[in-house]
């Protein structure tokens, strides 16, 4: 299946000593090109003067050869502040807040850098920094759009966004799926099919711990960086795999941050919403149907005769298996819930999943 879209890859740099000085003074200079930006807005929207979006992104159209700067990357750092105030007069967020020593951008933004050229082998040319070495990796055709330098624990990385024909190897099937989502195993599949959440990233887990616990920021850091990736990394083949072989996917549309208050820090470690956001955008890229499926009562019903006769409360989460008392039907408890979840998706009668009262 071909499909044309934009693709973000992200380049391990390798700049050398003067380049890298180059970086973090232009990071230097864009927070305080941030904090001026910043600083004008609030004032001026106190003496209810507003700014048009374009002409406030170029008030500082001078400063670039001062700074030494490109000047879309200076209109870009603008632009970020100009967000940020929008947002938070619209009231979806909160007042933005000054940048500081400790808490400096991070990012450096080049819009449409390379004009739609290609990169050599393993260097990439940007603007103010001619050409930068990255670890070779296998990149798409296309044009590059634009580029985006982040700092981060483990060093410089380069977000390119590249416009280019994707062909994704997609299932030629009619099959619908049900999953269940948990700590243990990140995904159940109504098939049977379990994706465990890994042991790599409990011991990862437990060295980021010891590393917060010593004081070790630096290390910490770096391990906290290397854990994100990784997660990340493994989310996208399981939400890869799952649309690939299925064409209606029916998800549990769990309260992530209520069972954050009860389960604590396991639930942002599973990663169970950015497995869910990856399964909706990359659904509606192949046309896919990804549906979120109310999670209420499918721990306790039945798949085969829908009787609430499974576990219930915080003392069931230890009950992985059970037979139900209605028709005695042996059931995994999470595969059971993920045949339940797919049910309830495709409308099947199961009429206790209508109730509107109780908890999973």
């Amino acid at each position: 299946m071909e499909v044309t879209k934009m693709l973000v890859r992200e380049l391990k740099l390798k700049p050398t000593k003067r380049q890298e000085a180059t970086l973090n003074e232009w990071l230097w200079c864009l927070t305080g090109v941030y904090n001026w930006a910043s600083r004008k807005i609030e004032l001026d929207a106190q003496d209810k003067i507003y700014h048009r979006k374009l002409a406030f992104q170029n008030s500082l159209s001078g400063v670039s050869k001062k700074l030494d700067i490109p000047s879309h990357t200076i209109q870009a750092t603008i632009l970020q502040a100009y967000n940020a105030w929008e947002r938070c007069f619209k009231k979806v967020s909160k007042q933005p807040k000054l940048k500081s020593v400790r808490n400096k951008l991070r990012s450096i933004c080049f819009p449409d850098p390379l004009n739609g050229k290609r990169i050599s082998e393993n260097r990439i040319s940007l603007p103010g920094l001619k050409s930068v070495r990255f670890y070779k990796q296998d990149l798409p055709e296309g044009s590059i759009k634009q580029a985006r330098i982040v700092k981060r624990a483990l060093g410089w990385y380069c977000q390119i966004c590249i416009d280019t024909v994707h062909i994704f190897p997609v299932e030629n099937t009619d099959e619908a799926v049900g999953i269940d989502t948990g700590f243990k195993d990140l995904a159940i599949l109504s098939t049977g099919k379990k994706f465990s959440n890994g042991r790599e990233f409990v011991k990862g887990q437990k060295r980021l711990a010891q590393a917060q616990r010593g004081g070790r920021k630096k290390l910490a850091a770096r391990l906290y960086e290397r854990i994100s990736s990784r997660r990340k990394d493994y989310n996208h083949k399981v939400s890869r795999q799952i649309v690939q072989n299925f064409k209606e996917i029916y998800i549990t549309n769990d309260n992530l941050r209520g069972q954050a208050k009860i389960f604590g820090k396991s639930v942002s470690d599973a990663g169970i919403s950015q497995l869910r956001q990856f399964l909706i955008y990359k659904g509606a890229q192949h046309s896919r149907k990804v549906v979120l499926v109310d999670s209420k009562y499918t721990t306790m019903t039945c798949s085969i005769c829908g009787s609430l006769t499974g576990p219930t409360g915080l003392s069931g989460l230890v009950v992985r298996t059970w037979k139900c008392g209605a028709c005695g039907a042996q059931h995994d408890r999470d595969v059971n819930a993920a045949k339940v979840i797919l049910k309830s998706g495709l409308g099947c009668s199961l009429g206790v999943l209508e109730s509107s009262g109780g908890a999973r």
